[in-house]
């Protein structure tokens, strides 16, 4: 397989995200890929730091994620959550016997000072991992949900509540004073830099925490890169997740068209499904190029088709 030239950066949650990561992580050699991961998810939960995205990433490009949920580890056994239920603890959060590992590990090493950048990227070396994943921040930032029945941390409102609540507004609590690590700043001001791709994430739980941290949609804009995004919208329905649904609830319909509208000037591209061809006349503009193909991902083969297609396409607006 040619591989493509290049380095390329990718904003990404965790499931939906992580399978456009590893497409592209078959296309690019090591070195070339970087992953700034939302952390805005992060919570501490049993008196451990859970990283659900950055995990979800990380197990992704191991190889060693639970393939039928898309999260978590396979193979997984239960035994300390059965016994957590049997003592009355809170099991609403399923944590593994070995996804367990992780957590302790990256509390014990938070605790003792390091960054959450330095542990991920031990991690991802102890497992075999090549891609660059960084959070975004190492510092705390939180994504907290307005909803009808009040404010809701967001494992709460997705995991607890099952999302169920009807969301009002979102903010990502202190995204304004949080600085990216000096490594996210890097790779944004590389000069050999062919693509920033907005992975198919919820735009409004997984990438605008992102873009929340100022220097990092400075960064962004400011780069020598075109910028594409994926949609995470397919003929009115989300692909995973309740991005449709919060749309909807926040009075907008759920489209791809009003995906490329959310984003705004920050992209210069934007990939639809082909289910969504008829449009692309409709959201181009002459500062957005807009493109369809096939981007529905369940074979290694079509997130491998997908990152293909996101990075001809994001070379095409550089010619």
């Amino acid at each position: 397989m040619k591989k493509k030239s290049g380095n390329v950066v990718v904003l990404s949650g965790g499931v939906g995200g992580a399978k456009l990561v590893l497409g592209l992580s078959r296309i690019l050699t090591d070195g070339q890929l970087t992953v700034i991961a939302n952390t805005g998810d992060d919570f501490e939960h049993l008196g451990l730091a859970i990283s659900p995205d950055l995990d979800t990433l990380m197990y992704t490009l191991a190889g060693e994620v639970n393939a039928e949920t898309g999260w978590g580890l396979r193979h997984e056994t239960w035994s300390f959550m059965a016994s957590l239920e049997q003592l009355g603890g809170e099991t609403w959060f399923r944590l593994g016997d070995r996804d367990l590992a992780t957590h302790i590990e990256r509390t014990r090493r938070l605790a003792a000072g390091e960054s959450l950048t330095e542990i991920t990227g031990d991690f991802c070396r102890s497992l075999t991992v090549t891609t660059n994943i960084l959070p975004m921040s190492d510092e705390a930032v939180r994504t907290r949900i307005r909803t009808d029945n009040g404010p809701l941390d967001f494992q709460h409102y997705f995991v607890r509540d099952q999302a169920v609540p009807k969301v009002i507004g979102l903010d990502y609590v202190g995204a304004a004073d949080a600085a990216p690590s000096a490594k996210v700043l890097e790779v944004l001001r590389k000069t050999n830099l062919s693509a920033i791709i907005i992975a198919p994430s919820n735009p409004y739980l997984s990438i605008d925490p992102i873009l929340a941290i100022p220097a990092i949609d400075a960064g962004i804009r400011g780069a020598d890169a075109p910028v594409v995004a994926v949609s995470p919208i397919v003929h009115g329905m989300a692909v995973k997740g309740p991005t449709a649904k919060i749309m909807t609830e926040l009075g907008l319909t759920a489209s791809a068209d009003n995906i490329a509208r959310h984003y705004g000037d920050l992209i210069n591209g934007f990939i639809l499904d082909t289910t969504d061809g008829n449009m692309v006349e409709q959201i181009e503009t002459p500062s957005l190029k807009v493109t369809s193909c096939d981007t529905i991902m369940k074979s290694l083969e079509d997130k491998i088709r997908v990152a293909n297609s996101s990075l001809e396409f994001a070379h095409s607006l550089s010619q």
